[in-house]
C-alpha cells in the first residue's frame, strides 16, 4: 500500500569550521568541514500524483525564483533512473530557511525529498544508496540524508559522524543581502585562506569545551563572504560585543551564527537585533 502523501521538516545546518582542501580541475572545491544540523526548518508536503506527465514543485516565498527548487525534482529523477519507477509527485515546500544564506536550505528540500520518496515508495534504499546517489546533486545533500553532526570531506560525500556533548542554542542572523555560493567561491580563489584544526573543533564539541570550540572554530569562506557582503562583519562584531565568543559565517554567507549554552543570552540579543536582521533562534539536533 503506498502511501499518498507525507508531511516532513527539512532542516537547515551550520558550518562549524570549514576548510577548503583543494580546488579541483572541474571546478569544484574539495572541503574538510563540521557540519551540524539545526531544528529551524522548511516544511515539505509530497504527494503522488495519478497520471500526471511530470514532477511538480511549488514553494510559498515568491522572492526566491525557481532556481534551487529544480534540486528537489532532480533528487526526484534521480532516484526515478535507478528504481524505474512511473509514478509522478508533487511537492509543496513552506519555506522557513533563508535563501543564499549559508544553511543548505535548498539542498535539505533534495535530500528530505529523496528520503520522502524512498519511503513513501517502498524503494528500500539505504541512507548509504541514498548518499552515493545524492552526491553528484550537490556538495550539502549527503550530509542531510542522515542529518547528524557530522564532518564532512571531499565534495561533501565522505562522513564521519561526530559527538556533541552539550546542547547548543544558535541564533542566526542575516542580513538582507544573499551571498552567491559562486561570487564567494570566485573570491575565495585569490585570496590566502584561514585553516582551522578540525581535529581541536571535534575534541571540543565530544568533551564540552566551549573554550576550545571558540578558539578552534573557523571558516575559511568568512573573509571573501564578507568581501561579498561587507555588512557581515558588523553582524560578527554586534555579536561578540554582546558577549557572545562562538561567532561565525556559516557555509558561503550571509547567515552568521552564535553558537551557545545560554538561550537566556540568546534570546536578549534576539531582541536587539530583530529589527534590523532576518533573526531566528534555533537548537543543534545531536
Amino acid at each position: 500500500m503506498h502511501m499518498k502523501s507525507l508531511h516532513i521538516r527539512s532542516f537547515a545546518k551550520i558550518n562549524i569550521s570549514l576548510n577548503i582542501t583543494k580546488k579541483r580541475e572541474d571546478g569544484f572545491h574539495e572541503l574538510d568541514s563540521v557540519m551540524l544540523p539545526i531544528s529551524l526548518h522548511d516544511s515539505l508536503v509530497i504527494s503522488k500524483l495519478n497520471n500526471a506527465p511530470d514532477n511538480y514543485v511549488t514553494v510559498d516565498d515568491f522572492s526566491i525564483g525557481t532556481f534551487s527548487y529544480n534540486l528537489a525534482t532532480f533528487s526526484i529523477e534521480k532516484l526515478q533512473s535507478i528504481y524505474h519507477f512511473n509514478d509522478k509527485f508533487r511537492i509543496l515546500i513552506h519555506k522557513v530557511i533563508p535563501i543564499q544564506a549559508g544553511l543548505g536550505g535548498g539542498s535539505s528540500n533534495a535530500a528530505f525529498t529523496m528520503k520522502a520518496v524512498n519511503t513513501m515508495l517502498n524503494l528500500g534504499a539505504t541512507d548509504e544508496e541514498l548518499i552515493e546517489l545524492s552526491k553528484t546533486l550537490g556538495c550539502d545533500i549527503p550530509f542531510f540524508i542522515k542529518c547528524k553532526p557530522a564532518r564532512v570531506q571531499g565534495v561533501g560525500e565522505v562522513l564521519t559522524p561526530i559527538t556533541v556533548k552539550n546542547n547548543y542554542y544558535v541564533l542566526l542572523v542575516k542580513p538582507d543581502a544573499g551571498c552567491s555560493t559562486k561570487e564567494v567561491y570566485a573570491i575565495s580563489d585569490s585570496m590566502d585562506l584561514k585553516t582551522c584544526n578540525i581535529e581541536n573543533v571535534i575534541k571540543a564539541l565530544e568533551e564540552g569545551d566551549d573554550d576550545l570550540l571558540a578558539d578552534s572554530i573557523s571558516n575559511a569562506l568568512q573573509e571573501p563572504a564578507i568581501k561579498n557582503v561587507p555588512v557581515i562583519q558588523t553582524i560578527i562584531d554586534e555579536l561578540h560585543e554582546s558577549g557572545l565568543k562562538m561567532v561565525q559565517v556559516t557555509g558561503s554567507g550571509s547567515a552568521v551564527f552564535a553558537l551557545s549554552t545560554n538561550k537566556q543570552l540568546l534570546k536578549r540579543v534576539f531582541k536587539k537585533l530583530v529589527n534590523k536582521y532576518q533573526v531566528e533562534l534555533a537548537k543543534v539536533i545531536k
